[in-house]
């Protein structure tokens, strides 16, 4: 059994740990509440983006607006993966990384050539040490994007897209639903589709016309994507990580616990020991 000196080291080596993953479980929970504020504002008008554009499409459009286009064939495609630029999230990076693993597997075992794209130093780290090739690498977006930064980030995809250098570009981030639950979502972002069930395109008196609503509109539509991908992802972040530092507090307490009893019968022991040769010296003594 270790002695009580050196419990006594580990005791105060867990608390200095124990206070720091408090403190980062505090940081956690400020910056959660800020993200989800961020995610609560920018969903209705994803939603409400989503849906004008999905009854404003049709398939003769396609041939005026290359941002329209579909593809008989996707022989190339893009896959964008946010992450985040720190850790100690528990899982959440790495249930992205996972979910853009089996997205790639999966597109190249139909065949199609597939082109990485990557926000977050978490990410690159993890795909340059597979020596996987990255068209781009982002670290400068933080845990408050803004629409500039979604723009930025989609922007040169977008353009390859309309040019036909790729034919498909989809998008692996996480879902925020609560701080408890971040689950990873991959969606396809381009091309866009239609919903069938969406209000069609004359149910609108549209002023301008539609074609110039639309110009303005596509482009507007891809780039938010983008945005509320980013601040579900910031606010997941944070969720996962409040999550974890609060359980690393708690298994610190925990051990504080298992540690406090060892050292209370290490020094017991000491004492009793102490006493015995006391009392065995004085009885030589008589």
């Amino acid at each position: 059994m270790p002695g009580s000196r050196e419990v006594k080291r580990r005791i105060k080596s867990v608390q200095n740990t124990r206070q720091i993953t408090r403190t980062m479980e505090l940081v956690a929970t400020s910056k959660l509440k800020r993200a989800t504020d961020r995610v609560r504002a920018a969903r209705p008008y994803a939603e409400a983006l989503e849906q004008v554009v999905a009854g404003l499409y049709s398939p003769e459009l396609s041939e005026k607006y290359p941002i329209l286009r579909r593809p008989e064939q996707v022989r190339r495609a893009a896959v964008l993966l946010l992450t985040a630029n720190r850790g100690l999230a528990g899982a959440f990076n790495a249930n992205l990384i996972k979910e853009a693993r089996t997205l790639l597997e999966e597109l190249r075992a139909k065949g199609i050539d597939t082109e990485l794209h990557i926000a977050g130093k978490k990410g690159i780290a993890y795909f340059r040490f597979r020596g996987e090739p990255m068209v781009t690498q982002r670290t400068d977006i933080g845990d408050r994007p803004t629409v500039a930064d979604a723009e930025s980030l989609i922007a040169p995809i977008r353009d390859r897209f309309e040019q036909g250098e790729v034919d498909a570009v989809y998008l692996v981030s996480s879902r925020f639903v609560s701080a408890m639950s971040t689950p990873p979502h991959a969606r396809e972002l381009l091309p866009i589709r239609g919903d069938e069930d969406a209000p069609a395109a004359d149910t609108y008196i549209l002023s301008p016309s539609g074609d110039v609503i639309l110009e303005r509109i596509l482009p507007a539509y891809v780039r938010n994507a983008v945005y509320t991908a980013l601040v579900e992802n910031a606010a997941a972040e944070q969720g996962a990580r409040r999550t974890a530092m609060k359980n690393a507090t708690d298994n610190a307490g925990e051990v504080l616990e298992h540690l406090t009893r060892s050292y209370n019968r290490a020094r017991q022991a000491q004492i009793t020991q102490e006493i015995a040769e006391i009392v065995g010296g004085s009885a030589a003594l008589e």
